[in-house]
């Protein structure tokens, strides 16, 4: 009773403004596929609504920071792409979940935190932002400068007057992410009943709606699905969606630290309930925690309350929101989700955090550079990872010279079992020798020991 009275005082405490704004900040890379898919056929809109409102306010609770539930982008990209069936979506994600779920509970995700080196996640990071400002790109391609009856709410001028005022609140309390979903909102309102009212798209109906929709998807549904559309995403949700974002978590909010394996089960779980019931496959993401972040959110409460705005459509109107999210502005829209992009890309920045040898920073720079410059030309996060794992072996390997790398590399495999199954040993053993100072002087070496190596001149500080 005591902790939910705690609860309830830090919800209060915490319940402001910028929280509202910031649980809207992810909402430029949820609403655009969320909408394409529902539009399609490809998922449920009120499972989906009910279900990722539920996990909002479950992941707000558990993890007590703003940690967002967001789209699995690879699985949306490639089903959108080959207009695939709603079982063939939902196959995607149960097969992802299924291995993000084994990982996690065997702790062996704890291994790939371990064994990444901090410049490839930072890649992975600068990459992932870059896409998201191309993806904003992606919904304006259509729009014009020139201003008519049929385009007024859609169009350059806003893109570039929207711009213009998030940039100018960047530093400021000024809610800027509530502000242009509200007017958004108007706009979508307006276009429906107004201008647009003799246009045949379906009107909201309020009711009573529920998760109806069970899916079977047959074995040969199930292989397509998986191989298709899922086997993309495993790379992306194992290194942006739980590595990178915890990595992130300790960025933002050092006090509360989450560990790699709660992660992943989480994303496992949420999925393989949720898509059984035609709900969008989703996950956690570095992304949308640095977009949330960005417009406001420093508390789990502004999930908390997207959660349950979200659970409170999909019990009022359901799938019949399906017509109104169509007229949504893209160019507010794209301007959210550039905001996203470059605020997750900034926090890159930190890739040299506490490392003051010039040779290894350079070479940090330089995995990173490839990591993302992969990533981006591939659209493709695993593509990325492998690019960024080479390039920092190879040039650790010339640094080091080919018997010193591999002695150390010989010792990461022996403690592998040990870094198995200490979830809180990071600190203590050492891991791949990607990141071990050309040479250590006579002081240094005192300071490290004659028989131990430090984490953070291995891999680099997290």
């Amino acid at each position: 009773m005591l902790n939910l009275r705690g609860r309830y005082r830090r919800f209060v405490e915490h319940l402001t403004i910028q929280e509202v704004s910031g649980s809207l900040g992810d909402l430029g890379t949820l609403l655009p596929v969320m909408i394409s898919l529902a539009v399609a056929g490809q998922i449920d809109l009120t499972s989906t609504l009910w279900f990722t409102g539920i996990w909002n306010i479950a992941s707000g609770l558990f993890f007590e920071s703003p940690v967002c539930v967001q789209p699995m982008k690879a699985i949306a990209a490639v089903v959108l792409s080959s207009n695939m069936s709603i079982e063939e979506n939902m196959s995607a994600g149960l097969s992802v979940a299924a291995v993000i779920f084994f990982l996690g509970a065997t702790r062996t995700i704890h291994l790939v935190s371990n064994y990444t080196p901090t410049s490839v996640v930072r890649g992975l990071q600068l990459g992932t932002g870059v896409q998201l400002i191309k993806k904003a790109h992606d919904l304006i391609t259509k729009l014009q400068w020139h201003i008519s009856y049929a385009n007024w709410s859609d169009n350059f001028t806003w893109v570039l007057l929207a711009t213009i005022f998030v940039f100018a609140c960047y530093r400021t309390k000024v809610p800027s992410a509530l502000i242009l979903f509200l007017i958004g909102l108007l706009f979508a309102l307006i276009r429906m009943f107004v201008t647009d009212k003799s246009t045949v798209i379906p009107h909201p109906v309020a009711g009573g709606y529920y998760p109806n929709t069970i899916i079977h998807p047959t074995p040969a549904e199930f292989r397509t699905g998986f191989l298709n559309a899922g086997l993309g995403q495993i790379p992306l949700t194992c290194l942006n969606s739980v590595v990178a974002l915890s990595i992130l978590i300790d960025d933002l909010f050092p006090e509360k630290h989450v560990n790699t394996a709660s992660i992943s089960m989480s994303v496992g779980l949420m999925n393989l309930i949720g898509c059984w019931f035609g709900a969008m496959p989703v996950c956690h993401g570095a992304g949308g925690l640095a977009g949330q972040y960005r417009f406001g959110a420093r508390s789990e409460v502004s999930v908390i309350l997207l959660g349950l705005c979200k659970l409170l459509l999909g019990i009022i109107f359901g799938s019949s929101l399906v017509g109104l999210l169509q007229y949504f502005p893209n160019s507010l829209l794209a301007v959210m989700l550039f905001v996203s992009g470059v605020e997750l890309a900034h926090a890159a920045q930190a890739i040299n955090r506490g490392v003051e040898n010039n040779t290894i920073r350079a070479e940090n720079w330089t995995i990173m550079l490839a990591t993302m410059g992969a990533l981006v030309a591939f659209s493709n996060d695993g593509i990325g990872f492998v690019t960024g794992l080479v390039v920092a072996v190879l040039l650790s390997v010339q640094r080091l010279g080919v018997q010193a790398w591999w002695e150390h590399f010989v010792e990461a495999i022996r403690v592998l079992p040990s870094k198995w199954k200490d979830q809180h040993g990071e600190s203590q053993s050492p891991c791949l020798p990607l990141h071990q100072p050309i040479a250590l002087s006579p002081d240094e070496s005192e300071d490290l020991g004659s028989s131990s190596i430090s984490k953070s001149s291995i891999i680099g500080p997290r």
